[in-house]
């Protein structure tokens, strides 16, 4: 057998033996019985927010036990077939089951990142915010370019997208951007792209067609499961309701059914502008208390997450990625070091291999620091 071949099996046995710890392969079959059990009783759906958390986790554990399951067997059965056609001599039966392995090869290296996936809230739903930096006009254009950018993302995971606010930019773009994405891992894969992101182009907006550089700030925070006791005082927030801004025209909202409420002690300040003010509210303190919980997680992790937290602030001066589109074509993470020259591409939502490395990156300095709170 070719070295490269035998390089690749023994990647994808490490990968396995990866999968089997995390997901437990023995008692996994185990508790997926137990989950049908309270699934088949009949007063589950009396209480719909643990169901439904319920729901989510068996989908998840019955993903993993079918990927474990196909890994385990297309390596088995592409092996063998390697070993056969070699003492055949089908070389044409060698390079089909070595282009299998491949490609099982690359299966098998997503699936040992999503199972690195295992935060307190990495399974979550999230909320994302963006924000226009200074700027003006260029800082507006370049969040619209973001926001596009994170959509055609969740797009392609399959996840669902709610556009919970909006305000527009005077002449282009947008100022500030709020979201829901909803889809399981979705805060996981997320959480690594909150910082400021920078922007180097000609200006479509300057006559001179000057070279320009423009910020936008990410702020990415998990959905709070229902479970997750969040208590926000009365006398600690400001409600503020005012008439939401759009395109103008007959569809203008013309009431004050927006809702903005200010978290005091912190500065915190969530919004949410459909057309139901009550749909408003609740919105607004959801997102308000995974906020709050978002920060609290991150003081539990300080100590771990000491690579992660060294991003900063998300102030002008502490950008995690630029985007260059002139004078070359180059998007770069400053943390990992992860680069391509497909920006276009990366606009169009390919960011898996940011986050990806990103994630790596975090694993590996929490590894080392549980490792150094062991000594």
């Amino acid at each position: 057998m070719r070295a490269e071949t035998q390089s690749t099996i023994e990647a994808i046995q490490r990968t396995l033996t990866l999968l089997g710890q995390r997901m437990d392969v023995d008692t996994a079959p185990h508790r997926l019985e137990e989950m049908n059990a309270m699934i088949e009783a009949g007063d589950l759906w009396s209480d719909p927010a643990r169901a439904q958390k319920l729901m989510r986790e068996r989908q998840a554990l019955v993903d993993a036990i079918e990927t474990f399951k196909r890994i385990e067997t297309d390596l088995a059965a592409n092996a063998e077939m390697v070993e056969l056609a070699e003492e055949e001599g089908d070389e044409e039966l060698v390079s089909e089951a070595e282009s299998n392995l491949k490609s099982l090869a690359e299966l098998a290296a997503q699936k040992e990142l999503e199972a690195l996936l295992n935060g307190e809230a990495d399974a979550n739903d999230t909320f994302l915010e963006i924000n226009a930096g200074a700027g003006g006009t260029e800082s507006c254009d370049w969040a619209s370019m973001l926001a596009r950018m994170y959509v055609r993302w969740a797009e392609k995971k399959g996840y669902d997208v709610e556009l919970m606010s909006e305000s527009q930019g005077e002449e282009a773009g947008i100022r500030s951007a709020a979201y829901k994405i909803t889809g399981h891992n979705a805060y996981g894969w997320l959480k690594s792209e909150s910082g400021v992101h920078r922007l180097v182009r000609i200006s479509p907006f300057d006559s001179s067609a000057r070279r320009h550089t423009s910020f936008s700030s990410v702020w990415v925070y998990p959905v709070v499961d229902e479970n997750i006791e969040i208590t926000v005082p009365d006398n600690e927030i400001r409600i503020d309701t005012y008439r939401s801004s759009g395109a103008g025209g007959q569809h203008v909202n013309t009431t004050d059914s927006a809702v903005r409420i200010t978290h005091i002690p912190s500065g915190i300040v969530v919004t949410s502008s459909e057309k139901s003010q009550h749909q408003n509210r609740a919105n607004a303190m959801a997102a308000l208390k995974s906020r709050l919980y978002e920060i609290e997680l991150r003081k539990r992790t300080e100590s771990i997450q000491a690579q992660h937290d060294a991003k900063g602030d998300a102030g002008w001066g502490n950008q995690i990625r630029s985007y260059v589109l002139h004078p070359y074509q180059m998007v770069k993470d400053l943390r990992t070091s992860q680069e391509t020259s497909d920006t276009q591409g990366v606009l169009d939502g390919d960011l898996d291999a940011f986050m990806a490395a990103t994630l790596a990156m975090d694993v590996a300095g929490k590894s080392r620091a549980e490792a150094q709170s062991d000594d």
